[in-house]
């Protein structure tokens, strides 16, 4: 499938986004394993949170999706029939490899293509410290082959910044016997915390430190997911990115391990006005308000690069319109995420007659640069594809974006989004 992308000149409306893909994978799994009904509303609609369900179903659990809600009826799980399918969801494999470990059952669990490519060696490591049994392809590809055993908690310290690994470890730690302890170098993400804590676990959070207490016992809970962030992303580069700008966007969530994205921003020059602030279930929730402005430039790197590892492709898009250009290092990670996206960002980014500079771990795109008409191809990665629909709205003549259909992994509703606020 392809989309055709004309230029436009303003971004104005108010939207509301789909829910936060993190925060739904998460309420997922846990009603799945919570005694009782748990209900989610704004639960999102996309590919990879739905290969989610579908596991969590293929488990055991009952779900069901009517009036705009899902509803998962849990406990204990049970044996699956074939093979579970994480589709080409990294978050559904690396998490629930955590609760899978601790069942008295052996289970397999693969995915697509670009899964299969992904490596798993980093969640094997600490479940196999906790007593768990895993083959896998080489030692460290998809399928994964998991024998449940008896874990024990460990103490464990992040190798690497990875809220996936981080909740791997602490949904294992819900079956173990004693205490979890995971300790981070970097900040990541806390929507398992929160989720956790919700969903009523002892579990206690004292700087970089998590301690999830033995014996958590987890009841189903009435939740709401607020909009996702990561998505809003794309739509305030779109803004940022036109001489005209009026966007309003309504519901996003807004947690603290996540507003790193709106400080940069800001940083670089952006006009972002938070309004109407909330909370829901531990999770932060506002409306922003972005105008046209003019962007600086910036740099990210260390700590900052861990935060915003998923928002870099729409940010490298901002970073080359820029006056000073972005400079991205200690981004490794985006070579094992669903495409090298360093390569696939070059690449386009070619396409469109942009200069960057690459490197094994990140990239330099000068400012001051005109994006000129292209065919894009996103080679299956869902941000690539919305990335460069958006700099498409600023080239010099219509984009064709090839595979389109990728984008339905996180956010089906994208494109019809963009066309409702594009000028």
């Amino acid at each position: 499938m392809q989309q055709i992308i004309s230029p436009a000149r303003a971004i104005d409306g108010v939207i509301t986004l789909p829910g936060d893909k993190s925060i739904s994978h998460r309420y997922g799994m846990l009603g799945a394993i919570a005694e009782g009904t748990t209900t989610i509303s704004n639960y999102l609609t996309g590919a990879d949170c739905q290969s989610t369900l579908a596991c969590m179903e293929a488990l055991g659990a009952t779900v069901e999706q009517r009036d705009g809600k899902v509803i998962i009826h849990g406990g204990a799980l049970r044996e699956p029939a074939a093979q579970l399918d994480a589709g080409n969801s990294g978050s559904t494999i690396r998490m629930l490899s955590g609760i899978l470990a601790a069942q008295p059952f052996t289970s397999q669990i693969g995915g697509d293509e670009s899964l299969s490519r992904r490596p798993m060696q980093r969640i094997i490591t600490p479940l196999e410290q906790m007593g768990a049994s895993i083959d896998a392809r080489d030692g460290k590809f998809p399928p994964l082959t998991i024998h449940g055993r008896e874990l024990h908690g460990i103490d464990y310290t992040l190798p690497v910044a990875s809220a996936q690994v981080k909740s791997c470890v602490l949904l294992a730690g819900l079956f173990a016997k004693g205490d979890t302890i995971v300790r981070e170098h970097i900040r990541t993400r806390d929507h398992t915390e929160i989720a956790l804590s919700e969903f009523g676990a002892d579990i206690e959070v004292d700087r970089r430190v998590i301690t999830l207490r033995e014996g958590a016992h987890l009841t189903g809970r009435e939740l709401y997911v607020p909009g996702d962030l990561s998505s809003a992303a794309f739509f305030m580069v779109a803004a940022l990115l036109m001489p005209e700008a009026n966007l309003v966007i309504h519901g996003v969530g807004l947690n603290p391990t996540r507003s790193a994205l709106l400080d940069f921003l800001i940083s670089m020059g952006a006009s972002i006005k938070v309004l109407d602030l909330q909370q829901t279930a531990g999770e932060v929730v506002g409306d922003l308000r972005i105008r046209a402005s003019k962007i600086q430039g910036g740099e990210i790197t260390g700590a900052l690069t861990a935060a915003l590892i998923d928002e870099i492709p729409a940010l490298a898009v901002l970073g080359a319109a820029s006056e000073q250009g972005l400079t991205v290092r200690d981004a490794s990670e985006l070579r094992v995420k669903e495409t090298d996206r360093i390569a696939t960002i070059e690449s386009n980014f070619r396409s469109m007659g942009v200069e960057i500079q690459t490197a094994p771990d990140g990239f330099h795109v000068p400012g001051h640069q005109k994006f000129h008409a292209a065919e894009i191809d996103p080679q299956g990665d869902h941000r690539i594809a919305m990335a460069f629909a958006i700099a498409a709205l600023a080239a010099k003549g219509p984009c064709i974006i090839q595979g389109s259909e990728a984008a339905d992994v996180s956010f089906p509703e994208f494109f019809s989004t963009l066309r409702q606020i594009a000028k």
